[in-house]
């Protein structure tokens, strides 16, 4: 029997992000855009060649068009909503710890300096897409931009962190505002989640 691809859970409540992202948003952004992606996907799927793969595989080995565009998206979406925790507390600093910090600093210097190329990186993404940083094949840490759906595994890489640039992740929060929905976004980040994503080398 074929495996469908299931939504991902999420690890929190629809209100737990409030003030950064809201519960209309997640509503809309988790409960319809990316339901529709995997509902989308399945119907491409079915009784096909990729009914039976892995979400990864498809991606890998899908043609351009509808199938990876609609698997590109189910995946950067499961990945965008795991990386999220609670706001921390005013006064409080988010940052990673043990070997993606060590990491974070061999590849760009401080947290500060990674923080700000990220940013910019999403900031100054034209149109819709993601900014993502990666692990490359030789372990060191990079900052990538990818357009519409696609993303690191299409390109040999490990996808550790990314923010999400479409309108509809940030437009009910923050209307034209990215570069603040972008400046809030750290604020949520659960590091463990994004270390736990790191390849052993």
């Amino acid at each position: 029997m074929a495996t469908q691809i299931q939504m991902p859970e999420l690890r929190y409540g629809l209100s737990d992000l409030a003030p950064v992202i809201s519960e209309e948003t997640l509503n809309y952004h988790y409960g319809k855009h990316l339901q529709t992606y995997v509902n989308q996907l399945n119907t491409l799927i079915e009784a096909t060649e990729y009914e039976d793969m892995v979400l990864a595989d498809i991606i890998r080995e899908a043609p351009a068009g509808p199938l990876f565009n609609n698997a590109g998206q189910v995946f950067n979406h499961a990945m965008y909503f795991e990386q999220f925790a609670a706001p921390v507390k005013e006064g409080e600093e988010n940052l990673p710890t043990g070997a993606l910090e060590e990491a974070i600093y061999a590849s760009f210097g401080d947290f500060e300096t990674f923080r700000q190329l990220m940013s910019d990186a999403a900031l100054k993404l034209f149109g819709s897409g993601w900014a993502w940083l990666v692990q490359t094949e030789n372990g060191s840490l990079k900052i990538e931009q990818y357009p519409n759906a696609d993303n690191p595994l299409k390109h040999d890489q490990v996808p550790l962190l990314c923010i999400d640039v479409w309108e509809h992740a940030y437009y009910l929060d923050y209307q034209n505002r990215r570069a603040e929905y972008i400046q809030k976004i750290w604020n949520i980040i659960d590091w463990e989640i994004v270390a736990a994503r790191m390849s052993v080398r």
